[in-house]
């Protein structure tokens, strides 16, 4: 099995478009598929199939390196380094879908809060929307997501954008950063990462070390179908919510997605502690 799934692995990462992902994904997928499918080919291209599901279909035309030369030059000007963010976000799916509400999706969901830290789960590109929030000065912003090149990228932007900080290659499934921080971001991850493994957001829910956790939704496919999607979404976030210390804070709906702030419940001490 050992074999199988070194050859797995090296026969994803030499696809073009998985040659940056992350290893611990690629094993992690791999080895479900090895133990279901009749033999290496099958898993293989189930493997890619699944990672096309969870991450893949999300990318329109990124060029990392291309991007970091575009944030340098812009970084000069506020409104500069805004129109190139936007038009950088746009070659994601997900950030491109929030264009439209950035200049209040932050704002109303974390407006009141003093941030200084910011742990930004499966980022994708949704650092560059760090001009739109309301961080304080000097924030500390660490991103971590499942690309080599767009963690490489992120960590020369961050600076650029006003913030410490860095940007780890992480599956977010085999854990998140132990320190605490005042807000993370699971922004539209929950589906993608239950695709991989079941109750995979009550898991990394119970993993995260953060004060409020900002937790949202897409409210249609990546097709455009939004049949009952606000519905079973805003299910799925209280079946979350009521086996984790988590409680909803307050809930905000957008345009394309369903949001959430949530807070850590504070447990009562022991009856025995002194």
């Amino acid at each position: 099995m050992a074999s199988d799934l070194d050859a797995l692995v090296a026969a994803v990462r030499a696809s073009r478009k998985n040659a940056a992902v992350s290893l611990d994904l690629i094993a992690r997928i791999g080895s479900r598929e090895l133990q279901v499918r009749r033999n290496l080919k099958g898993a293989i291209k189930a493997t890619k199939r699944k990672l096309h599901q969870v991450a893949g279909a999300y990318w329109v035309g990124f060029d990392p390196k291309g991007a970091a030369a575009q944030i340098e030059a812009a970084s000069h000007s506020p409104d500069a380094l805004r129109t190139v963010c936007r038009d950088l976000m746009s070659t994601h799916a997900s950030t491109r879908e929030r264009l439209s509400i950035l200049d209040v999706f932050f704002a109303r969901l974390i407006g009141d809060l003093f941030v200084r830290s910011v742990l930004d789960v499966a980022c994708g590109l949704n650092p560059l929307a760090v001009p739109w929030m309301p961080l304080a000065r000097g924030a500390t912003y660490v991103a971590m997501d499942i690309d080599e090149g767009l963690m490489a990228f992120l960590g020369e932007a961050l600076p650029l954008l006003g913030v410490t900080g860095c940007a780890i290659v992480r599956d977010a499934l085999s854990g998140v950063p132990e320190r605490t921080f005042d807000i993370a971001f699971l922004l539209k991850a929950v589906p993608c990462l239950e695709q991989i493994e079941d109750g995979a957001g009550a898991r990394i829910l119970d993993r995260l070390r953060a004060e409020h956790v900002v937790l949202s939704f897409p409210t249609e496919t990546l097709g455009g179908h939004r049949r009952g999607m606000v519905e079973t979404y805003r299910a799925r976030l209280h079946e979350l919510v009521s086996v984790t210390d988590w409680r909803v804070v307050r809930e905000e709906l957008f345009s394309g997605e369903l949001a959430f702030l949530l807070q850590k419940e504070k447990r009562p001490p022991h009856k025995g502690a002194r």
